[in-house]
């Protein structure tokens, strides 16, 4: 009688290919949660960029992010981002925006058009490679990192092109939790005035509120309310982005064969969450959980974006996205502060 050997366990395929990366995903939102928590002037997502970044270039982690995990935060930085997305129009209740005013829809309207062309047409006239020039102008005119991931969904854009404009972002962003509030005084901005330039020139969620609690709680609810605002025309914008790339011809003059959705599954999600928070008064405890949710979902994601950040490649067009980023951001800055002026 022979005794057969008992068979070890096999995971999955996707198991197997996925889960490091997403091991290593969830160890880096767990450390983005950590250093929030000891320095809440860091917000959660600026840490996971950055987190992400170093295990990209560090030596005992470089070979497994580009190896081993790679599938996983690659899983992340696309899947996880939808969801977050989705989960961010829990935040939005159209109520709220539109009790801002008229006059403050429109101002916002004028700094996301003025900042969204202005960015893509220097981001081409300065020649930077892919669909950075798209995705740095969505980054800062409706919401850094999100909309960086909404409009790449759409236009199919490479990982590294996403991963440079989300770092680019999010270090303007980051910059502007120290910057503005030495100018809040000297511009002469009450605390209204103060939270609404914040709202409307700051990229991401976290980012808004670091930079406007220092004006104090009007100056936050103002912020919050200005900036949702700006994220209510993250659909319009992936929109028509779709729409232009289903009209731009291929390199040999043909039309594309494959017809991007002009409205992406996820985005869909997004707006029935904002309708579904706009029509009903959902209890706060699902907000909160939602809230929570979709923060450690984006941190996930853009721990995966900053693991696909090549600082090599980065250095040789450092200078142009440099220049672009600070360009961009005096444009946001500047529009948002006219139009602050001429409705408080």
């Amino acid at each position: 009688m022979t005794l057969r050997a008992h068979a070890r366990p096999v995971l999955p395929a996707p198991v197997r290919r996925d889960g490091p990366g997403l091991l290593l995903a969830v160890l880096g939102v767990a450390t983005a949660w950590t250093v929030h928590a000891l320095v809440p002037a860091v917000p959660m997502l600026t840490a996971a960029v950055v987190l992400g970044l170093v295990a990209a270039h560090l030596g005992w982690t470089r070979p497994l992010v580009r190896g081993a995990a790679r599938a996983g935060l690659s899983l992340a930085a696309k899947r996880l981002m939808r969801v977050g997305i989705v989960l961010l129009g829990f935040k939005l209740s159209l109520r709220d925006v539109l009790g801002l005013g008229w006059a403050t829809v429109a101002v916002v309207l004028a700094v996301v058009a003025a900042t969204f062309t202005g960015t893509l047409w220097l981001g081409r006239r300065l020649g930077l490679r892919g669909d950075q020039p798209l995705l740095i102008a969505a980054g800062y005119s409706i919401c850094g990192a999100s909309a960086i991931g909404a409009v790449g969904e759409a236009a199919g854009s490479d990982e590294e092109d996403a991963a440079t404009s989300v770092a680019l972002v999010t270090l303007c962003g980051t910059l502007a939790i120290a910057v503005l509030p030495l100018l809040h005084q000297p511009l002469g901005l009450d605390p209204t005035g103060f939270g609404r330039w914040v709202g409307a020139s700051v990229h991401d969620v976290g980012q808004v509120v670091a930079t406007a609690q220092t004006g104090g709680a009007e100056a936050l609810r103002e912020a919050v309310l200005v900036k949702l605002m700006r994220v209510a025309l993250l659909a319009p914008l992936v929109a028509g982005v779709a729409l232009a790339l289903r009209r731009r011809p291929r390199p040999d003059g043909r039309a594309s064969g494959k017809r991007p959705p002009v409205l992406p599954l996820f985005l869909v999600g997004f707006l029935a969450v904002i309708a579904l928070r706009s029509a009903l008064d959902l209890p706060a405890g699902l907000l909160s959980g939602a809230a929570h949710a979709q923060e450690l979902l984006l941190a996930a994601a853009l721990f995966g974006l900053g693991t696909a950040v090549h600082l090599p490649s980065l250095a040789r067009t450092g200078g142009r996205v440099a220049a672009l980023g600070l360009a961009s951001w005096v444009v946001v800055a500047g529009v948002s502060y006219a139009g602050v002026l001429l409705t408080t």
